[in-house]
């Protein structure tokens, strides 16, 4: 499996919880672009706090059709050393060395890997150099203040752009995949 981080971004590179400030934006092609996404993946990658939300959220979530369906029945894999049981379907934690636990779900057969939000296990991740690829949604506001996706201290990486797409209120996503050194 290749392991797929997607993160929503405002323009000022302020990474928080996008129910807040990204509702506006959203339109059928980022639907399209999710629901694309979500169909060629066999599992998603959540730290703790994402996966409450979504576990709090998806299944009681009405009008989803068959991206609620895979988003409550694929397998989810969730990052933690405080949960303890899980409640939303198909979810196993993983505890002990991260690195060493996604390096063996990345070896098992199958398509993506999602990672979404975990802004501090997508920092992990990249530092060890396990995402394969990183997708920016990024949003047509400035939100002058709050969290940032990058770290700082993050080791310096280069990434190399390989698409870009633009949808119809502003939102563009860029996916970029490590540069190959040399």
């Amino acid at each position: 499996m290749r392991l797929v981080a997607t993160e929503y971004v405002s323009l000022d590179g302020v990474f928080e919880e996008p129910g807040h400030w990204s509702g506006p934006y959203f339109d059928d092609d980022a639907m399209h672009f999710k629901a694309d996404e979500l169909a060629t993946a066999d599992a998603q990658l959540l730290g703790r706090k994402t996966y409450e939300g979504f576990a709090k959220a998806w299944p009681t979530m009405e009008g989803t059709g068959d991206f609620g369906v895979k988003m409550n029945t694929m397998p989810k894999y969730v990052v933690s050393s405080t949960l303890k049981n899980p409640t939303w379907t198909n979810t196993t934690v993983l505890t002990g060395d991260v690195a060493t636990a996604v390096r063996d779900l990345k070896k098992k057969p199958g398509r993506d890997l999602l990672l979404a939000g975990s802004g501090q296990l997508f920092n992990a991740l990249l530092r060890d150099e396990l995402i394969d690829v990183v997708r920016l949604m990024i949003h047509p506001v400035v939100l002058g203040k709050g969290p940032r996706l990058f770290a700082d201290g993050a080791p310096r990486r280069g990434l190399e752009l390989v698409e870009v797409k633009r949808f119809g209120k502003g939102i563009v996503a860029v996916e970029y995949v490590p540069a190959k050194s040399g």
